[in-house]
């Protein structure tokens, strides 16, 4: 028991190496992994299901309490990064079936991983998690409603079929752990320990899976999909930063909703991409995932340089 404790620490520590790892596994060793596609939607719902395993009232303490800080931060979730994906997929000129696979990044709510980062940039853990519980929550409605907003006119979808996925994958398991945890607090309580390796795994077949199966086009694409996510989540980033900065919010919340707006659940976007566009629109999703771990490991690892050295300044003075 102690040492699949220790494993699960481990993962969740070194959650972005361990999907580097993954991605270069699914990539050298394809067939390792290939059994896994028809699964994402589940292990997606799983990670969802921890998710609202960790949930409690208080987690939307701040919504009432602070309900402009909560409204800014979801807002700009919901406003630079779908824009920012159709401009990037414009200014790139990227082919319809990536283009929504960026797009599909940019309407997807923020990632679990983000309350790990803002732990570690020393940002405000607490907002963190309200913003990726509240977009998570609005999901099923503004992701549908955006992506089909934004993407090209000539690509067939239901809207229906997108917002029930949506709904399956999202919302429901997020319910579903809200109950656990309210109803059955002992069992919740002893399984808690074990989500952080329950949800790298998870997160770690999906990413593998989509890049074996897409290997081919990850040769071909790769660079020019590299440059779009990694634009996407930089500059969402930055223009996070700047909201929080705009509404004079402390520099620990300044951190948050930079976070916040940073980083997608490109599960989702993953999940969705292969259920309803071509394959490779799920290739953006999946490289996400890899590169926004890595940039917010380095940014919140900055972010704690910086605060140190200000201390040994005011130190010295």
């Amino acid at each position: 028991m102690r040492a699949l404790v220790a494993l699960s620490n481990f993962a969740g520590r070194w959650f972005g190496v361990v999907i580097l790892a993954a991605a270069v596994g699914g990539y050298f060793a394809p067939n390792s992994f290939l059994w896994a596609l028809p699964w994402i939607g589940w292990l997606l719902a799983v990670i969802m299901l921890g998710m609202g395993t960790t949930l409690t009232a208080g987690d939307f303490a701040a919504v009432f309490t602070q309900p402009r800080v909560v409204a800014a931060g979801v807002g700009a979730q919901y406003i630079v990064m779908p824009l920012l994906a159709w401009g990037i997929s414009r200014a790139l000129q990227l082919p319809p079936e990536l283009a929504v696979g960026v797009i599909l990044v940019g309407t997807c709510p923020g990632g679990t991983a983000s309350n790990v980062i803002a732990f570690l940039a020393r940002a405000d853990v607490a907002l963190s998690v309200t913003l990726t519980t509240i977009s998570t929550l609005l999901a099923p409605i503004l992701t549908p409603a955006l992506t089909l907003l934004l993407v090209d006119r000539s690509m067939d979808v239901s809207a229906a079929a997108l917002f029930l996925d949506v709904f399956k994958i999202v919302a429901a398991p997020v319910a579903l752990g809200v109950l656990l945890n309210r109803y059955l607090p002992g069992p919740m309580r002893t399984c808690k320990p074990f989500l952080p390796l329950t949800s790298v795994t998870a997160i770690a077949l999906i990413v593998a899976a989509v890049v074996a199966g897409n290997r081919e086009s990850l040769y071909i694409s790769g660079p020019l999909i590299a440059v779009a996510v990694i634009a996407h989540n930089g500059i969402g980033l930055a223009l996070g930063y700047g909201v929080g900065s705009l509404m004079g919010l402390s520099v620990a919340r300044r951190r948050t909703t930079a976070i916040e707006v940073g980083m997608q659940n490109s599960g989702l976007a993953v999940a969705l991409a292969r259920a309803h566009f071509d394959p490779v629109a799920a290739l953006p999703g999946a490289l996400f995932t890899v590169w926004h771990n890595l940039s917010g490991a380095l940014v919140a690892a900055r972010w704690r340089q910086r605060d140190f050295e200000r201390s040994l300044r005011i130190l010295d003075g």
